[in-house]
């Protein structure tokens, strides 16, 4: 709920607001399965709505779309009422909502291209090894120095094997490029493909700045983000998530410190961001935390335990929730020590046996002064939402989509020209070289065996005739010595009849 501008969260002996100033130093809501994460994620979300501040929100159990219907006042009615708020101080409502959805079936589709991912995020969701990643990264500069876009996941599959026919070629500019690595990365994105990463990878891929929009009335869209299907794939969507923060943090221009935040982003089941995360993807995540508050968005992260998200990220979170925590172990009962020393001590009760103590819908929270500075811990209980709790059947939902201004937008994949079909074109064209080079030698062997066969003609003819010459000479000169011969002979003859005529 909205009052003098602020964000009402909640009441206990005083009255509990997020300043609109502070929004954007981000927050954390922690608690145990059933405690009230939900409502009070949605109650904040609602006031910022009515500020007039967009608000991406993830929603895996599917109840976050009632947003889009005013709440029933009955079921609520007992609560205002012992928060000492008068029924016409608190109106049902609904709420500008824009669906959307990475398969395309709750809401508009979400997608984005593999360049944009890129090779860090990439190789987390593949799950490769560092080796493995750096082959990739490989492929990813091969691509870029090329200028070959990488859309989907063919563009990606097809570099992966340009890569490996060329390796011998771009030894010495990119390093070596395994076949057992390469043959690694196909077969992770085999698997990536058939977890529906052919659907999320490709065009046309999401405009974050219709995230960003305001109604008529000039109240912040809700962003719902239907992600129960996306869910059961934990690694997808936590790299989904995580492409979403650097989306942010890249496109949006720097704003220093705003009256009031220009987005609010939600990250519900937090862990997930950060389970089996590598040290080098969790210090730019921490990064991107620390800076893209000057961007003017407010990032807050839902989980369990505050012990879930990393302590230097962790010490970013000046806007605190904290739901209750039960302590049936060791354990947990260290869990529920160390959020409590995260709060700044109220002489009027024990922050530990407090959280330990809270009912459903009660919390312990702690926002930042108009200074900055951590207000001292508040056990309050939360505001009910404005809106309906609950899901909504897949008719309004439907209804909701088609309505939507941005209906069509992204409905239709498109298939550009890419490093698949530019790899493909060089493919046909160098066969095609090879299959000219080859019919001109074949032409070329031809017309040698021709000529050669020619030559052999017509040097056989040449002997034939030579042959021919000689006998007839011969023939000449055999008669012409048989003639000689027998003249000589009758000369020799005469000579001696002669001699012995005289």
């Amino acid at each position: 709920m909205l009052k003098d501008g602020k964000v009402f969260v909640g009441k206990g002996n005083t009255e509990t607001y997020i300043l609109p100033n502070m929004a954007n130093r981000h927050g954390l809501i922690s608690g145990a399965t059933g405690t009230g994460k939900t409502i009070t994620l949605k109650v904040m979300a609602e006031s910022f709505s009515d500020m007039g501040v967009p608000v991406f929100l993830a929603d895996v159990k599917g109840d976050l779309a009632g947003c889009v219907k005013a709440g029933d006042f009955s079921k609520i009615e007992k609560r205002v009422a012992n928060l000492g708020i008068a029924p016409g101080d608190f109106p049902m409502k609904s709420y500008p909502v824009r669906f959307w959805d990475v398969f395309g079936e709750g809401g508009h589709p979400v997608r984005t291209t593999v360049s944009d991912m890129g090779a860090t995020l990439l190789s987390r969701l593949l799950g490769l090894t560092d080796v493995q990643t750096g082959v990739l990264s490989i492929v990813f500069r091969m691509a870029d120095d090329k200028g070959w876009l990488l859309l989907d996941l063919k563009d990606l599959r097809a570099m992966v094997a340009y890569a490996v026919e060329h390796a011998a070629e771009v030894l010495n500019v990119y390093g070596n490029i395994s076949k057992q690595s390469a043959g690694a990365i196909q077969r992770a994105l085999l698997q990536l493909e058939d977890a529906g990463g052919d659907i999320f990878f490709g065009e046309p891929d999401v405009d974050i700045h219709d995230w960003m929009v305001t109604d008529d009335n000039g109240r912040g869209y809700i962003n719902v983000f239907h992600c129960a299907k996306l869910y059961r794939s934990p690694l997808l969507y936590s790299t989904f998530m995580l492409w979403l923060l650097a989306e942010l943090f890249e496109e949006l221009p720097e704003v220093g410190d705003p009256e009031k935040p220009k987005l609010v982003f939600f990250f519900d089941e937090a862990h997930l961001l950060f389970s089996d995360a590598p040290k080098a993807l969790r210090d730019n995540i921490e990064q991107v935390v620390k800076l893209i508050r000057s961007k003017g968005v407010g990032v807050y992260f839902i989980t369990q335990q505050p012990s879930d998200v990393p302590d230097p990220i962790l010490a970013q979170l000046g806007n605190r929730v904290q739901h209750a925590l039960r302590a049936f172990t060791p354990a947990e009962q260290k869990a529920i020590k160390a959020a409590a020393q995260t709060f700044r001590v109220n002489p009027e009760f024990d922050t530990e046996e407090a959280i330990m103590a809270l009912g459903t819908g009660e919390a312990v929270v702690s926002f930042l002064d108009e200074k900055g500075r951590p207000t001292i811990a508040e056990r309050v209980t939360v505001l009910p939402p404005q809106s309906m709790m609950g899901a909504i059947d897949d008719e309004r939902r439907k209804a909701e989509i088609q309505a939507s201004d941005i209906y069509g937008k992204y409905d239709v994949p498109i298939d550009n020209e890419s490093a698949y079909e530019l790899i493909n074109a060089d493919r046909a064209e160098q066969e095609k070289k090879i299959a000219e080079e080859r019919e001109k030698a074949e032409k070329e062997k031809e017309k040698a065996a021709k000529e050669k066969e020619k030559s052999a003609k017509q040097s056989s003819k040449k002997k034939t005739s030579s042959r021919r010459k000689s006998s007839v000479l011969g023939k000449a000169a055999s008669t012409a010595a048989n003639t000689i011969g027998r003249e000589v002979g009758k000369s020799l003859i005469r000579g001696i009849l002669g001699i012995f005529k005289k």
